[in-house]
Order: C-alpha cells, then sequence, then structure tokens
C-alpha cells in the first residue's frame, strides 16, 4: 500500500483523544469497526456505514467536493483521505489546518492488513487492528483455496455507463475479482479507469460481465441491455464488497467466495 503524507511528517500514535474527519466511505467504517465511532466529527455524505452510528456524525460535503469551512468548524485532528477517491487540490489544503492527514492508496487485496495496521498504529488500537488481520487472513485463505479449484475466467466489471467505463488491473477492485479467480478485462488500458465500446476486439475474450451495484446504480432493469450489448452471461454484483476495502473487504472476500462457487 502506497501511504502518502505530502507534508513528509510521521504518523506517531496520538496521545489525546482524537478528532476524526473521514473522507472515504470504507475508511469510515474501518474507524468505527476500530471503535473510534465516538472520535468520528465529520465525514462524507457517501460514508453510509455503519448507520446507527453515522446517523450523529456532521457532513462535510461528497468525497469530491470537501466543504472546508465546514470542515475547518470542526477542528479535527486528523483527516482520512485516498488518492482515487479524494481530490489532491482538496487534500494539500486540508493538511495546511489539519495537524494529521493520513493520504493512502490501497491496490492490492493484502494491503488491507497494512491498513489495519496503519490506523491502529495511530490511533492506539492495536489489538482490535490485529483481531481484524485475523478475520481478514482467514476469509483470505478460504477464497484462495476456492479459486484454486476453478477455472480462471475473464469478465468486464462495467463501473459507469454513458460513458462506459471499466476498471485496469492494477486496481483494488480488479485485486479483489482476481482473489476470486475472476480476471479482469482489457488486461492492459492507459488509464485507470478506461472507457470502452461495445465493439472492442477485446470483449472477444470476456466470459462473463459482472455488474455491481455502485459507483454506478446499475439494477435489474439493466441485466437486459447489458446481456443485448455483451452478448455474454450478465451477474449483478454487490459493489461494496468489491470496491470497499478496510474491514469490508473481510466480508467481501467471503461474498466473492459464495458467489464465485454459485456461478462456477
Amino acid at each position: 500500500m502506497s501511504l502518502i503524507d505530502a507534508l513528509g511528517r510521521e504518523h506517531q500514535r496520538f496521545a489525546g483523544v482524537p478528532r476524526i474527519v473521514s473522507l472515504v466511505p470504507s475508511l469510515t467504517e474501518l474507524v468505527c469497526d476500530l471503535g473510534l465511532g465516538d472520535c468520528l466529527v465529520g465525514r462524507t455524505g457517501f460514508c453510509v456505514h455503519p448507520r446507527e452510528i453515522l446517523r450523529g456524525v456532521t457532513k462535510v460535503g461528497g468525497t469530491k467536493d470537501v466543504k472546508l469551512d465546514v470542515l475547518r468548524q470542526l477542528a479535527p485532528t486528523h483527516v482520512i483521505a485516498d488518492i482515487d477517491e479524494n481530490r489532491r487540490e482538496a487534500v494539500e489544503a486540508i493538511m495546511e489546518f489539519v495537524p494529521q492527514v493520513v493520504v493512502v492508496h490501497p491496490r492490492t487485496v493484502d494491503d488491507n492488513l497494512g491498513l489495519y495496521a496503519l490506523l491502529g498504529s495511530v490511533f492506539g488500537r492495536e489489538a482490535e487492528a490485529a483481531r481484524l488481520a485475523g478475520e481478514f487472513s482467514a476469509a483470505r485463505r478460504e477464497l484462495a483455496a476456492l479459486a484454486v479449484a476453478l477455472p480462471r475466467e475473464a469478465v468486464l466489471y462495467p463501473i459507469w455507463r454513458d460513458p462506459w467505463m471499466t476498471v485496469r488491473r492494477d486496481t483494488y477492485i480488479a485485486a479483489m475479482l482476481a482473489a476470486a479467480g475472476w480476471d479482469t478485462l482489457p488486461d492492459q488500458a492507459a488509464v485507470r479507469f478506461p472507457e470502452f465500446t461495445w465493439d472492442a476486439p477485446w470483449l472477444a475474450a470476456v466470459a462473463r460481465v459482472l455488474l455491481p451495484s455502485e459507483p454506478y446504480a446499475f439494477t435489474a432493469r439493466h441485466l437486459a441491455e447489458v446481456a443485448r450489448l455483451a452478448q455474454r452471461p450478465v451477474s449483478r454484483i454487490d459493489g461494496e464488497m468489491v470496491s470497499w476495502y478496510g474491514s469490508r473487504a473481510i466480508p467481501g472476500l467471503r461474498y466473492l467466495a459464495g458467489l464465485r462457487g454459485q456461478l462456477a
């Protein structure tokens, strides 16, 4: 995992009671699962899990349109951000007035272990981080055993419509799918989230389309459209279970094991 601090500061264990703003939905959930829900003072409108804790936490805008004036008023000691989720200029502005800004960029499944360790160390939640790491490793082994027993399959994973977009293989989503034995296409692209057309030559190698629930809200009514365009089997998939890292990766790995076995 690439852990970035643009100001070159080291993230040390925080001795007091932190005031945390999370700008990443999956990291907001992880903060709560580390036992830090009472320390959350701000979140984005897309941070929705766990609902019972977040209901009373102030919203600071979206992941791409953070309201810096609202965030400043919350006087956070820590802001947690992600390279893909948040805009660089917003994070750099936040670094001007927040003592600790933790920016992460997980790209592989096992980067979750580093993420648990990092936040556990910063906030003094090493025991909770170790528990998550143990649960993650068990789920990882279960999925690996299933994936080895089944033939690998090339898949298309659309993330947007108008224009149609998918994921490159160096993304976290592609890594999660690969762990289940699903190799995303195209295998190479100039950008991490490339646009594509349904007449692209590489689509001939796609065996199945996995249609996620997010970031684009593909629903049951889109199945027929995509099946017609792809001329391949199309299966709906819970996008949170594939794209949310952190503590959600644990049920995500188990979810993929169940889905992979069902569709084999």
